[in-house]
C-alpha cells in the first residue's frame, strides 16, 4: 500500500517587492561559504595521490620506524602493512599539507597527549556527566553519506548554576574536556579507516542561547585540542541557529582555523535549521528538536524507518493521502514540517457510501518550536487517512517529512 502523491493547493496573492537591506556579518558569511568551493573529502586511495604525496607517505613511514614502530592509534598500528595505517598517516599528512617534518611532529605530539590524557581507556570511564549526555554533546545517526553525526549544544550553560557545576574551576574544566573527548572517541570508533570508506564524522553545533563570553575559554580549548589531535576527522561542520554575535565568536576562532577547516563550514541562521540539515541528513536521522523524526527512544529498536520528504511552498496547502487501509487495521504515523507555524489536521475518510469523515486530529496551529507529531488510529471501516498541512498564511517555503506503518487486525 502506497500513499498518493501530496496534493498541493497553491495560492497566488500579490507579492510585495522585497526591501533591500545591508548584509549583516552572518549573511555575508553564509554567502561566502555558499560561493566558496565545498570541502572535498580525501578518498585515501593510494592511486588517487600525487607522486609527491605518495613520496611524503613513504618518508613519514621511514621516520616513524626509528621512533614509533610499535605505536598504534585508534587501534590501528602506525606501521601496519595495511590500508588502515595508510589512512591514519594520510590524515596527519593532509592536516600539514604533506610536509613530512610537520606531520611527524604533529603525530608525535598527538601520541604523547593521548598517553598523558589516557585516551585509549577513556571509553571505559564513568566521568559523571549523566545530565549532559544527549544534551550538550552526543552521537546520533548518520548523514546521507553514512558519516556518524555528533551534535553539540551549549545553551544549557546559560543557567549559572549549571555553568558553575561544570566550569567552576580549572579542575572541573579539565574533567569536562575529558568527557568531550570521550564523546568524540565514541564517534571515531564507528569509522572504517578504509580507502573509499567512512573515515570522518559530521559535527553539528547549535549556538542557540550559548553564553558566548563564559564559554570562550572552554570552546578555545576544545577547538585547539581537536585540531591538534584529530586531524581530518570532521568532514563537515554545521553551525545552527547562528546569532547576530557570531562575528565575535568567529573572530575568536578564526586565528586557529586553517583555510581547509573553514571550507567545511555550513552556516545556518535561526529559522532555517530543518532545511539546512535535510540537505545533509535524512529526516529520520535528524533529532526531533531540529525538525526531524529521530527520538532517542527510537534508536533502541534498530535502524529507523525511512521517511518520505516533501516541500510545502508558500501560500500552499498539502494533503497526503494514505489509501487502502482495511477495516480493523491500525495506522501509526509521524509527520513534521520544519519551522511549522502552520495549520495541521488528520482525517479518516471511509470508502463506504454514506459514511462520515472522522476528525482524527482537529485543525490546530503548530508552533515553530513543536516537535514531530506521532499518532495512531484504528479504522473501524476501510478507507484512507488524510494528513493536511496548510501554509496558505505564509510565503515561506518549508521542508517536511512523514512516514507510517499499517498493522492489520489479528482478529479472526
Amino acid at each position: 500500500m502506497e500513499p498518493t502523491a501530496p496534493i498541493s493547493n497553491p495560492q497566488n496573492p500579490c507579492q510585495q517587492s522585497p526591501q533591500k537591506h545591508k548584509k549583516s556579518f552572518v549573511t555575508s558569511l553564509i554567502s561566502s561559504t555558499i560561493r566558496s568551493p565545498s570541502f572535498r573529502e580525501d578518498t585515501y586511495f593510494l592511486s588517487h595521490l600525487k607522486s609527491s604525496e605518495r613520496k611524503a607517505l613513504q618518508e613519514l613511514k621511514t621516520k616513524l620506524e626509528t621512533s614509533h614502530g610499535s605505536d598504534s592509534i585508534w587501534g590501528v598500528p602506525l606501521l601496519g602493512q595495511d590500508e588502515e595505517s595508510n589512512v591514519i598517516l594520510l590524515k596527519f599528512l593532509r592536516a600539514r599539507d604533506f610536509k613530512v617534518s610537520d606531520s611527524f611532529q604533529m603525530l608525535t605530539n598527538c601520541l604523547i597527549w593521548r598517553k598523558h590524557f589516557e585516551v585509549d581507556e577513556i571509553l571505559e570511564h564513568d566521568l559523571g556527566f549523566e545530565e549532559l549526555e544527549g544534551v550538550v554533546a552526543y552521537m546520533q545517526g548518520c548523514d546521507r553519506e553514512k558519516h556518524p553525526v555528533c551534535y553539540n549544544a551549549f545553551g544549557v550553560f546559560k543557567d549559572s548554576d549549571m555553568y558553575e557545576r561544570v566550569f567552576g574551576d580549572e579542575e572541573k574544566l579539565k574533567k569536562f574536556l575529558r568527557w568531550r573527548v570521550q564523546v568524540l572517541e565514541r564517534g571515531i570508533r564507528l569509522l572504517q579507516f578504509k580507502p573509499g570508506g567512512v573515515n570522518s564524522i559530521i559535527q553539528v553545533t547549535d549556538l542557540k542561547d550559548m553564553p558566548k563570553r563564559e564559554l570562550r575559554v572552554a570552546c578555545n580549548q576544545i577547538l585547539s585540542l581537536f585540531q591538534d589531535n584529530y586531524p581530518e576527522m570532521v568532514a563537515r561542520k554545521i553551525f545552527l541557529n547562528v546569532p547576530w554575535y557570531f562575528s565575535v565568536l568567529y573572530s575568536v576562532f578564526n586565528p586557529f582555523l586553517t583555510h581547509r577547516t573553514k571550507s567545511k563550514f555550513v552556516i545556518c541562521k535561526e529559522g532555517n535549521v530543518a532545511e539546512t540539515l535535510y540537505k545533509f541528513i535524512r529526516p529520520e536521522d535528524v533529532p526531533v528538536q531540529y525538525g526531524g523524526l529521530s527520538r532517542p527512544s527510537d534508536l533502541q529498536n534498530g535502524p529507523p524507518k525511512p521517511a518520505s520528504e516533501f516541500t510545502v511552498k508558500g501560500w500552499e496547502k498539502v494533503s497526503i493521502q494514505i489509501e487502502g487501509i482495511e477495516s480493523g487495521a491500525t495506522i501509526t504515523w509521524d509527520i513534521v514540517v520544519g519551522g511549522w507555524e502552520l495549520d495541521y489536521c488528520a482525517e479518516f475518510v471511509p470508502i463506504a457510501e454514506g459514511s462520515y469523515t472522522i476528525a482524527v486530529e482537529k485543525v490546530r496551529r503548530i508552533a515553530a518550536t513543536e516537535e514531530a507529531i506521532h499518532n495512531s488510529f484504528t479504522a473501524k471501516k476501510a478507507g484512507k487517512l488524510v494528513l493536511s498541512v496548510d501554509n496558505t498564511a505564509s510565503r515561506k517555503r518549508k521542508v517536511a517529512a512523514y512516514r507510517y506503518v499499517v498493522r492489520k487486525s489479528t482478529a479472526m
